[in-house]
């Protein structure tokens, strides 16, 4: 009898830590950023990781190599018009977003393969466009990753870093 008390107790405690961690927010929650650019509506769907004490740009997200842009499922940018990206024509729809971030030059990726996790089966062969743009520095900390859509631009920004694009 004392050891199918104990087993139902360990199988109880097993289930209670399991919906416990089941309800638990996701480490880097999905977020969604949208608005209008030149009558474009623009969509950003990423997960938003927070720096948590981490070192972010050239460690966690390491220079020279393609990144998600974000945590989990490679970003989306999704259009419902055409637009110009740094001068050059992106056209209307949805496409996985990456970045190759460098301190002096980051180049901004607009890829046509949407369904992808991470970067990990990134191929350059489906990238609709490419242009390179300068990080800036931001004024304030950002804990979150966070997409910002503006009149003329679209900016990440995370940490004490502003990765942003003009859009017409």
């Amino acid at each position: 009898m004392k050891i199918l008390n104990i087993s139902l107790l360990v199988l109880f405690s097993f289930f209670a830590i399991s919906f416990a961690n089941a309800q638990e927010k996701p480490k880097s929650p999905p977020e969604t950023a949208t608005g209008k650019i030149n009558g474009a509506t623009i969509q950003i769907n990423y997960g938003s990781p927070s720096v948590k004490g981490r070192e972010i740009w050239g460690k966690l997200v390491p220079f020279n190599e393609v990144w998600r842009a974000g945590a989990n499922e490679a970003t989306t940018f999704e259009t419902d018009k055409a637009l110009t990206i740094e001068g050059l024509i992106l056209p209307a729809g949805k496409y996985s977003f990456f970045i190759i971030p460098n301190k002096d030059e980051c180049t901004i990726i607009f890829n046509k393969e949407t369904k992808q996790w991470g970067a990990y089966k990134y191929n350059d062969k489906v990238d609709q466009l490419r242009v390179k743009v300068k990080p800036q520095t931001a004024d304030s900390f950002a804990e979150k990753l966070t997409y910002v859509i503006n009149a003329t631009d679209v900016e990440l920004i995370w940490e004490k870093w502003i990765i942003g694009f003009n859009v017409k």
